[in-house]
């Protein structure tokens, strides 16, 4: 079985490293991709970087993708419009640390991407 993939979109490297570095220490059967800082590693967000992230997690089973901040999120929507891929998906209004934390553990256990999502909507309501 395979299972939801989740990339880690922030503006710092430091970030989305440390946060795949943090999931993975505790899930160890679900794939991870961080895709943070610009090309040159500099703050900021890049789509390249994203679509390579999602590429390195995606199968059937479908990716979710956790962003830091509103332009993260932009660049994640034309990434998912590029990768031509189905099963694609952005968790919104979700922490990027809590959040894909929350979603490895329940990938780990076998959930699929909706049921994912909507445990991630009723975990972090406003």
């Amino acid at each position: 079985m395979t299972n939801v993939g989740i990339v880690l979109i922030s503006h710092s490297p430091k970030i989305a490293e440390g946060a795949k570095e943090l999931i993975e220490q505790v899930v160890k059967n679900v794939p991870v991709a961080a895709a943070g800082g610009t090309d040159t590693n500099e703050i900021g967000t890049n789509v390249e970087k994203i679509l390579s992230a999602i590429d390195q997690v995606y199968s059937e089973a479908g990716v979710i993708l956790f962003y830091d901040l509103g332009s993260a999120m932009m660049n994640a929507e034309v990434a998912i419009e590029l990768a031509g891929k189905g099963n694609i998906r952005i968790a919104e209004n979700v922490p990027i640390v809590e959040g894909a934390y929350v979603g490895a553990v329940e990938s780990g256990m076998g959930h699929g991407i909706e049921q994912i999502l909507e445990s991630l909507g009723k975990s972090f309501k406003k």
